[in-house]
């Protein structure tokens, strides 16, 4: 994981502001992969019945 900074000084463009203040800065998440996706179905049916993986896996050497 990589330190990131809870908070940023950054411009705030509201009315009230217009000058550099303290922002909250979140890093957001993966949202969970549908099972309805294109992808994901050509690839389930793909990967249904004999024949192993069909795709090629990564794995870091």
């Amino acid at each position: 994981m990589v330190n990131v900074p809870k908070t940023k000084k950054t411009y705030c463009k509201n009315k009230q502001c217009k000058k550099h203040t303290l922002h909250k800065v979140t890093q957001y998440k993966k949202g969970k992969d549908s099972l309805a996706a294109q992808g994901k179905r050509r690839y389930d049916r793909k990967q249904s019945g004999y024949g192993g993986q069909t795709k090629p896996v990564f794995h870091k050497k």
